[in-house]
């Protein structure tokens, strides 16, 4: 193991985890008034209405077939009779239209963001590389959903998966890391940088879902009239 493959593959993963997690103590525990979208719908409406969607729906969906893509052994779902080529064709079909939704929702709020006047001087350098982290993010993710498309014996299952999986046993494969393809290497690389980018950024917000809304008891309204 090298020096190069023990900074990338063992260092900055547990180097991401600490900084993910203490900036988040810390922005919660200092920063509570920033933590929000601070949503910008008052100065442009219709383009959100449909942007916005189209982001959140599809990142969604984006994020459930990464964690089950990482999390679930291909052993599973080849006791479950999935063959390797069937799960490649769905993560095809499925990530990949996920993945372009969330690129397409991307894209119309930069632009959005970009030709609204007031929305454009609300923006901070902050929003600005959040959203180049996470665009070239999308972009590597697209590109590695439709490259790997075709099944063999050397795939992010057997390469990107296990190593994510040790990290939180203590023992990343870098040895697995090593064999995978380097638009996997890189997607990863940029994944991390958006994970460190997260408690500082407006994407902490994803983190305040209203769960509450849904177990509050009813409110009554009452007619003035009689």
């Amino acid at each position: 193991m090298s020096w190069a493959e023990s900074t990338l593959w063992v260092v900055l993963p547990y180097l991401t985890l600490v900084v993910f997690v203490g900036g988040l103590i810390w922005r919660h525990r200092y920063d509570k008034f920033g933590w929000t979208t601070r949503s910008s719908q008052l100065y442009e409406s219709p383009l959100l209405r449909v942007a916005s969607p189209l982001f959140h729906y599809g990142l969604v969906f984006v994020i459930v077939g990464h964690v089950t893509g990482l999390l679930i052994p291909a052993s599973w779902t080849d006791a479950i009779g999935v063959s390797n080529a069937a799960y490649h064709l769905n993560a095809l079909i499925w990530g990949g239209l996920a993945g372009l939704v969330t690129l397409v929702g991307l894209a119309l709020l930069i632009y959005r963001r970009r030709a609204t006047g007031p929305v454009f001087m609300a923006t901070t350098a902050n929003d600005k590389v959040m959203y180049a982290v996470l665009a070239a993010s999308l972009v590597a993710g697209v590109v590695t959903t439709v490259t790997g498309y075709v099944p063999s014996d050397v795939s992010y299952r057997t390469t990107v998966a296990p190593w994510f999986r040790g990290i939180f046993i203590l023992q990343p494969d870098v040895a697995a890391m090593r064999q995978a393809d380097v638009l996997y290497k890189v997607h990863t690389l940029i994944g991390m940088a958006l994970f460190v980018l997260f408690p500082f950024s407006r994407l902490v917000h994803a983190l305040s879902a209203p769960l509450g809304y849904l177990f509050r008891p009813y409110i009554v309204y009452r007619s003035r009239t009689r």
